[in-house]
């Protein structure tokens, strides 16, 4: 006897049970498992399966005790009910869908007793009319890391950030233009050449896109080029360079650039947005690890390989996908890195390293070491002026952004960015 057919949406379930599975079971990002999750799903379809797994990802540990509160025996975190529950849950009381419509979507992806298992628990849910918390929790382990980094009001603000994916910020490739695109695109200006907007349409068809006046970039990731200011022509490496927002901004600000990179995809998109930019850099697609500059440079931006915690707000998925041994091991390759670019710089040159991560491993023990085995270095704070306002520059020399700054503003990712002058 053929099967009734599936109710129309459930493709999308079903690429959203996808998309968690290869984030929380095996490890990937949510954004590389896209295409092979969503493989036969297009258009707006493709979008809410994304939006699913991405919402779900932001509330996980209050979706979870959800579910615990109403089951006799708790599910095995990688059962197909936990995961069916989880995706109906986030439909109906984050993403707005009826329940009718959240719960019959993805009654097709369980078979035989979890079916009645997954409907019942949904229903006694949601006939208590309990709510998701406003203040969403961190997984456990991210809780308790972060607070014994940096404390427990970091931890609050973290928890306050991921409730909402951030505003779009843009870049600047010519900072004198920024009133002009502040009213063109309708946001607030944090610096000089950044631009925030709140309510956009789709990037590519926003004013200024396709012409390259701007990029998207997060106003923390803008940081460690506007620390080397004008270029006046002289040579900078970019290193990890792709997609390119530092390597657009080095250029734009007038310095003649070399970016490296290791990854030949991310390589393409690196030369597709300096082509949309109208910007120039020498492109080199080469493992920091095994090559060597033919000269020494003026400075050098190192914008590490990371763990990229710090950008928990719009990824969700490095929550639940990073954990120490990750951190650990990038803190290595971190290591190796920093110390084959203090070697290619010009004495009075610069040396800025910069990491989206919110770990001290990744960041201030990384200077530490350095400064501690190179006496040739020193720490160059600085000039606030350089700073969005509301950025602060820590006592050692460093800038740290963390969850909470810029709050009444939008928020800003998680960075480490240091300025170091070889003598």
């Amino acid at each position: 006897m053929a099967k009734p057919p599936e109710p129309l949406g459930t493709a999308s379930r079903r690429a959203a049970m996808r998309l968690l599975d290869a984030v929380l079971r095996r490890g990937e990002p949510l954004e590389q498992a896209l295409t092979a999750a969503t493989r036969g799903v297009h258009g707006p379809d493709r979008g809410l399966a994304h939006a699913i797994a991405a919402e779900a990802l932001r509330r996980l540990p209050d979706l979870d005790a959800l579910i615990d509160s109403v089951t006799d025996r708790a599910l095995p975190d990688d059962a197909k009910a936990r995961t069916a529950l989880r995706i109906a849950l986030v439909q109906a009381l984050v993403l707005g869908t009826p329940p009718h419509a959240a719960i019959s979507t993805v009654l097709p992806l369980v078979d035989g007793g979890p079916r009645k298992l997954v409907h019942g628990v949904f229903g006694t849910i949601m006939r208590s009319g309990v709510l998701l918390p406003e203040l969403p929790a961190l997984p456990a382990p991210v809780e308790l890391r972060w607070d014994a980094a940096w404390g427990e009001a970091m931890v609050d603000a973290a928890a306050r950030a991921i409730a909402a994916p951030p505003l779009l910020d843009v870049t600047l490739a010519d900072a004198a233009m920024t009133d002009h695109w502040r009213e063109t695109l309708g946001g607030t200006s944090l610096a000089p050449g950044h631009i925030r907007v709140a309510e956009h349409g789709p990037v590519p068809e926003t004013p200024g896109f396709a012409e390259g006046a701007w990029w998207v970039q997060d106003i923390a990731a803008s940081i460690p080029a506007r620390l080397l200011g004008a270029g006046e022509g002289r040579h900078v490496l970019d290193l990890c360079a792709a997609p390119g927002g530092k390597t657009l901004q080095l250029a734009a600000a007038g310095w003649r650039v070399g970016a490296v990179d290791a990854s030949p995809q991310r390589i393409k998109r690196l030369r597709e947005n300096l082509f949309r930019a109208r910007q120039k850099a020498e492109v080199v697609v080469a493992d920091v690890r095994r090559w060597t500059p033919p000269e020494p440079a003026d400075a050098i931006l190192l914008d590490a390989p990371c763990s990229a915690t710090g950008i928990f707000r719009r990824h969700p998925d490095v929550l639940h996908r990073v954990r120490p041994s990750i951190v650990a091991e990038m803190a290595v390759l971190q290591a190796e890195l920093l110390a084959r670019a203090a070697d290619w710089v010009k004495p009075g040159g610069s040396l800025v390293y910069a990491s989206c991560s919110l770990e001290p491993a990744e960041g201030e023990r990384q200077v530490e070491a350095l400064l501690a085995a190179r006496p040739d270095y020193a720490i160059a704070p600085p000039d606030a002026a350089l700073l969005p306002a509301g950025i602060p520059v820590a006592e050692q020399g460093w800038v740290r952004l963390l969850p909470g700054m810029l709050a009444d503003h939008g928020g800003c990712d998680g960075f480490f960015i240091a300025r170091l002058v070889r003598r």
